[in-house]
């Protein structure tokens, strides 16, 4: 294939415009903020999983202190009652029934009670639990909101950048014939380089030093041969850096 050595030129034009979309491409994939959002969100999801533990023995607790304060309310009123019946009553029988059941009703008003204290301090700390859990909780949604902010405007500028980039690319490919486009599209799709500058006799895609019959088969091709490298097959586009002449 024969291609003038400012076409060719064109090639590195293409190819640096083609590795800073591929860097722009990788870096939109690998944003630093999702591995970090991705932690964050496993870490949350264990977190709201406690926290529903957490809620679940609170309310139990609440539901027991709840019934206690009904079974308190019961005897409470027991107690009324009775106490009023023994201000009516004249029998002494029925005086001495009324006076020992409500001795027993006030021990078990005051036991209780006593079992009602205990629970509304447990419930007092379940609730400090699950205050303090929900604080995590409303840290790390935080947390997670703000690196999704930075994502989300780390996309954009990385858009913006690729949109200017492909544009570019399409102006500097309309300046390659059709078939030198096809052969570079080709080779740049089975490596990354389809084109590279030969630089002091070295292969700028892959690196590789010419020397022997190779470098005196690359001096011996005319200026408008495409040539690619044996090793990388990469075009290489021949300047008065090369080295050649």
């Amino acid at each position: 294939m024969k291609a003038s050595l400012a076409e060719q030129k064109q090639l590195l034009s293409l190819q640096a415009v083609d590795t800073t979309v591929a860097q722009l491409n990788h870096r939109t994939k690998n944003l630093p903020q999702n591995a970090e959002i991705a932690q964050l969100r496993t870490q949350l999801d264990a977190l709201r999983g406690r926290l529903a533990t957490e809620t679940g023995t609170l309310d139990d607790t609440r539901a027991e202190l709840s019934r206690l304060e009904s079974d308190v309310q019961l005897v409470e009123a027991r107690v009324a009652r009775n106490t009023e019946r023994l201000q009516q009553t004249a029998s002494a029988k029925d005086v001495q029934a009324f006076e020992q059941e409500l001795e027993s009703l006030k021990r078990r008003r005051d036991n209780l009670e006593e079992m009602e204290l205990v629970v509304m301090e447990r419930a007092e700390t379940d609730e400090a639990v699950v205050n303090a859990t929900r604080a995590d909780e409303a840290e790390l949604t935080a947390r997670i909101q703000t690196l999704e902010a930075e994502r989300e405007a780390a996309l954009d500028r990385l858009s913006g950048e690729l949109g200017t980039a492909t544009g570019e690319r399409n102006t500097v490919a309309e300046k390659v014939t059709p078939e030198l486009l096809a052969l570079y599209e080709k080779l740049r799709a089975r490596g990354g380089f389809g084109a590279a500058l030969f630089r002091a006799g070295t292969c700028g895609a892959c690196n590789i030093t010419f020397t022997g019959n190779d470098l005196q088969s690359l001096r011996a091709q005319e200026i408008d041969a495409v040539v690619q490298c044996p090793e990388c097959n990469a075009i290489v586009v021949r300047t008065e850096e090369s080295g050649l002449w």
